[in-house]
């Protein structure tokens, strides 16, 4: 059996007995953890997907280690401004291991003649149909004093600039 689980904005496949590194979750190590937001869910028999999650089905993982993740370097640069920045960062991790993947729990449906008894003791209302609010004419004064939008001024033509003057030119 595998879920698909999401934590810390990222998606993992999973099976019992995994091995996972997730962004930090709260917990001590050795200390079980419970991953709520389920997507799916599968083994032989078939697959089950949430819309977007599964209701009921949870992850449940012990907390191996809380930890930082490898260093990686951020280096910045924009060529041929002599601009350069190095930037180095550690993510915290923890490390889990997946202990039982628990699927959609199942739902007790309650019996049609509970049902039927429930609707009977309830008064029965006569719902008259909705009418839809009438909307409010605008007075007509008021449209009126709008002033008209105002034109964009003509663009003016650039002057012609004079052609330059040589020296064979001007004797």
């Amino acid at each position: 059996m595998f879920a698909v689980v999401k934590t810390g904005g990222k998606q993992y496949r999973v099976a019992e007995g995994d091995v996972i590194k997730v962004e930090k979750l709260d917990g001590e190590t050795g200390k079980n953890v419970t991953l709520d937001e389920v997507l799916m869910i599968g083994d032989d028999k078939g697959v089950k997907v949430g819309e977007p999650l599964l209701k009921g089905a949870n992850v449940t993982a012990e907390v191996l280690e809380q930890k930082k993740d490898k260093k990686i370097t951020v280096f910045k640069k924009k060529r041929r401004h002599n601009y350069r920045r190095k930037k180095g960062h550690r993510q915290e991790i923890t490390v889990l291991r997946v202990k039982k993947i628990a699927a959609t729990a199942a739902k007790k449906a309650a019996p049609k003649a509970a049902q039927k008894t429930e609707a009977e003791k309830a008064p029965a209302k006569e719902a008259a149909p909705k009418k839809a609010p009438a909307k409010k004419a605008a007075p007509k004064a008021a449209a009126a004093k709008k002033a008209p939008a105002k034109k964009a001024p003509a663009k003016k033509a650039a002057p012609k600039k004079a052609a330059p003057k040589t020296k064979a030119a001007a004797k």
